[in-house]
């Protein structure tokens, strides 16, 4: 009878010690390879003792808002630059703590083959948020579609635009309304997340594409003073993981891109 109840305290400790080491955290997502993305990395983290509620949002506004607010303990939707912006125009005490994947922004049309098509007085749709909008014109800038003034650092708007020979006409719009503008404008500069959404392949339906050396590698965020949280080191092993890496590689096949 001894032997009995030591045995079933010990296996009662044991369950008590494995519900204090498990940790559940909530992580918000944009819809697209970063949702999917995070159910692989919630399939790894499990494994380390880390449960991740993983909440999916449809623009680029409200995920830091929420994490700010402590409604999340992170977030993996934004590359630095946004981050940087929010920060300067919102005031966030929010930080990031690692890499995760690279989306190259396309170029895509409905009406065009190649940007050497577009016609005098063309309709352009671009993000209107200035860092996406910023890394649009870029692109364009890249291309040879536009020139813009020097020094106007990942984000410019459209009055730092020097030279626009086609007269080309900017349509500003909600990054994830672009793939409906396609029905409207001669060309959209699309997200990779909206463009797979849409059912847009980056590298067979883009008509031109960021290059690789991109500066817009995206992030997880956390809250200043989480940085050095167990449940964060767990979430970036699990995210940098090479289950993870394959799972990326395999399933996107070049248009999403391990940034680790």
């Amino acid at each position: 009878m001894r032997k009995f109840s030591l045995t079933a305290l010990a296996s009662v400790l044991a369950l008590v010690a494995g519900m204090a080491s498990a940790e559940e955290i909530k992580v918000g997502v944009s819809v697209g390879e970063h949702a999917e993305i995070m159910e692989q990395v919630a399939k790894v983290a499990q494994t380390k003792g880390l449960t991740i509620d993983i909440v999916e949002f449809t623009d680029y506004v409200v995920p830091n808002q929420a994490l700010n607010d402590g409604d999340l303990n992170a977030n993996s939707f934004q590359h630095q630059p946004y981050l940087d912006n929010q920060i300067k125009d919102r005031g966030f005490e929010l930080v990031s703590i690692a890499k995760t994947i690279t989306t190259p922004m396309g170029v895509y049309s409905d009406k065009l083959k190649s940007l050497d098509e577009l016609p005098e007085g063309a309709k352009i749709a671009i993000p209107n948020d200035p860092t996406n909008g910023g890394r649009a014109l870029l692109l364009l800038a890249d291309k040879g579609v536009i020139a813009l003034a020097d020094g106007v650092g990942l984000s410019p708007t459209p009055l730092d635009v020097t030279e626009n020979a086609k007269k080309v006409e900017f349509l500003e719009l909600d990054a994830a309304q672009l793939p409906r503008a396609l029905a409207d404008a001669d060309v959209a500069i699309i997200n990779t997340n909206y463009a797979l959404e849409a059912g847009l392949n980056p590298e067979k339906d883009a008509i031109a594409i960021e290059n690789a050396d991109s500066p817009y590698a995206n992030i997880i965020v956390v809250r200043k003073g989480d940085e050095g949280a167990g449940w964060a080191k767990t979430l970036v092993e699990s995210y940098n993981s090479p289950e993870v890496k394959k799972y990326i590689e395999d399933k996107y096949t070049g248009a999403v891109i391990p940034a680790w």
